[in-house]
């Protein structure tokens, strides 16, 4: 249930209201937006008499929520939030990429990536120290050592860093890491979830190969049920029964999540085509469907990566690419 408090309100009123509900065993979510101010109860509200709170002279409207997501509603947090990555925002207006190699290979490579996506226009940087892969026999990163070097990399340029985290155990390696990705094969990791949901640090989410946007967003629940609100979705591209990519890229993700949660969208072009030349066309399509970012792979040598070579862009069609996306962006400016 949400209720809209009338502008004006004081705040001795708004508590006195908040205490009564937390009296009735329900929690509440407060969202103080530039206008209006809203409180999202979280519990059973069945027995909750609206038509009583409806009468109050600080309410404005009240409204029932039948989605099972509450924290990640639209209606919940009227404006979209913006999340802070150290310094860099994304969402609420603010457009972000993270790009980088999908795994770190060595000290050279990713810090000598890391400055020639930075001169292209990235904010953020991105790694794998771990990597989940399909093949046991596969590179499976560098772990911690990777980690090491995607810190060297980012006192060298002072770009955030975001890697992915596969086990709740590894938590205590990501302390300065700056944002945490959860990928696509963990997105129903409860415990997991429920473990980032302790911590206070952005939150990169990407939707399961086989999940619906609903569960992406009851898996940004479990997050922000455990405190953490600082999450940051993404479309990295679902299973179909299309053979000549990787993956399909839902980009009609962008438009209806907007309409669903107030939390940024970035989209993954290079996870969801698994090509290179397909790479550039989909990050400005994404553009073009007001995404909040984009995540793209760059190596320096695709050929010898260790790790999805195919799909990443070398440095120099990396900033082609950006030169495209930041002018539809400038184009579709009111």
């Amino acid at each position: 249930m949400v209720i809209v408090l009338k502008q004006g309100v004081k705040e001795e009123q708004q508590e006195q209201l908040i205490r009564w509900f937390e009296e009735q065993n329900l929690g509440v979510h407060v969202s103080q937006g530039e206008y209006q101010t809203v409180l999202g109860l979280i519990g059973d509200t069945a027995s909750v008499d609206t038509d009583l709170i409806e009468g109050l002279d600080i309410v404005e409207a009240v409204k029932r929520i039948s989605d099972p997501f509450k924290k990640a509603n639209l209606r919940f947090h009227p404006e979209y939030s913006v999340i802070d990555c150290s310094g860099v925002k994304i969402g609420g207006g603010h457009f972000a990429v993270i790009a980088g190699p999908c795994s770190v290979e060595s000290k050279e490579q990713v810090c000598g990536i890391a400055k020639q996506v930075q001169a292209s226009g990235a904010s953020l940087l991105r790694g794998g120290a771990f990597k989940p892969r399909t093949s046991p026999y596969d590179f499976q990163g560098l772990k911690a050592e990777g980690i090491e070097f995607l810190l060297e990399a980012k006192k060298q340029t002072g770009m955030p860093i975001v890697t992915e985290i596969m086990n709740a155990n590894h938590l205590p390696l990501f302390e300065q890491v700056d944002v945490i990705q959860v990928g696509a094969r963990n997105m129903q990791n409860f415990e997991l979830l429920k473990e980032l949901g302790r911590t206070k640090k952005p939150i990169l989410l990407k939707r399961g190969l086989a999940n619906t946007l609903k569960e992406l967003l009851m898996s940004a629940e479990y997050i922000m049920a455990g405190g953490n609100e600082n999450i940051i979705l993404c479309e990295r591209g679902i299973r179909t029964f299309e053979t000549y990519t990787r993956n399909t890229l839902d980009l009609s993700a962008v438009p209806m999540l907007r309409e669903l949660t107030h939390l940024p969208v970035v989209i993954d072009p290079s996870h969801a085509c698994g090509i290179a030349k397909l790479v550039r066309p989909m990050a400005i399509a994404a553009a073009a469907a007001g995404a909040d970012g984009l995540m793209i792979e760059v190596h320096n040598d695709p050929p010898r990566a260790l790790c999805d070579g195919a799909q990443s862009l070398t440095p120099e069609q990396f900033d082609g690419t950006m030169k495209k996306v930041f002018a539809v962006r400038e184009a579709l400016k009111d």
